[in-house]
């Protein structure tokens, strides 16, 4: 993708009214782009972004994620407004700590809707206009939860760990199309991710997992001490999008997220390792 240098570029941004996303719109505004902000609730970005943010060039858009006509109309909405779409980020989600055992079927279903159908509908929406131009980034934020996972956050972590493999299929799909794909993998970013308005936990516990709610309790007494600085990560986000030459296609935010990661390979490697001899078994036997 080739950034434009002419005009404002247009963002689709998603999961726009907390957190990283809501960091995202307020920057891109005070840097003169155009935004497109998707959120279940404009009045909740419009009173989250406050007075200090010209809204001139934002179009706030509710939309239901998991509605592909919503989605579409959104999109729709965006290129009617602004003309152009340059850039889509695929922010919107939320947390779930528990067992997989006390996960029910509604809380398994409500995740996967946001974190892959929903992304899926942005995708097929976005996708038509983005080949057309031949030119376009495409960001998916995923989390160091989508490379590795830990106890009680398995729910989390399918939702994410699906997003890594369409992401990737992804990328390979429009490399030569002229479209950019980047997931990102950030750590503990001090946002409201861990508040209890946004963290879900499970409605009913089982007395066999007391480790859980010891990791529960400690992730609510995190919240305000996270390491990440969203100001920072999403001036990174940002920076992938305007100078995307030649750069990988994850990017990992925080020292925190790069050292799960980096356990995680360890650990594949050593694992590969030691099924390097019985792996051939299954094969036929050549001649």
């Amino acid at each position: 993708m080739s950034y434009p240098t002419d005009r404002p570029a247009t963002w689709f941004v998603t999961g726009a009214s907390r957190g990283l996303g809501l960091e995202l719109v307020s920057q891109l505004l005070t840097q003169g782009e155009n935004v497109a902000a998707a959120t279940r609730s404009t009045d909740r970005l419009l009173e989250a972004l406050g007075r200090g943010v010209d809204t001139t060039a934002l179009l706030p858009i509710q939309v239901d994620l998991r509605d592909e006509e919503s989605v579409r109309a959104a999109v729709q909405a965006t290129a009617d407004r602004f003309g152009s779409l340059d850039a889509v980020v695929n922010n919107a989600g939320y947390g779930y700590l528990g067992a997989v055992e006390e996960t029910s079927e509604s809380d398994v279903r409500a995740m996967l809707d946001v974190q892959v159908v929903g992304v899926w509908n942005v995708l097929r929406a976005v996708l038509p206009v983005l080949r057309d131009q031949r030119s376009g980034h495409i960001v998916n934020v995923s989390s160091v939860l989508g490379l590795t996972a830990v106890p009680g956050w398995g729910l989390y972590c399918a939702g994410k760990f699906a997003l890594e493999g369409l992401s990737e299929a992804l990328a390979a799909e429009v490399a030569d199309l002229g479209i950019d794909v980047t997931i990102v993998e950030p750590g503990y970013f001090r946002t409201s991710f861990l508040t209890p308005d946004s963290l879900r936990l499970p409605a009913t516990t089982v007395a066999a997992y007391p480790a859980l709610r010891e990791m529960t309790q400690n992730h609510l007494d995190l919240q305000g001490s996270q390491p990440g600085d969203p100001v920072q990560g999403a001036a990174q986000i940002i920076a992938r999008v305007r100078d995307s030459v030649s750069a990988p296609l994850r990017q990992l935010l925080g020292t925190d997220a790069h050292a799960y990661a980096t356990a995680k390979v360890d650990a594949l490697r050593d694992n590969l390792d030691q099924t390097r001899d019985s792996a051939p078994v299954t094969d036929f036997a050549t001649v």
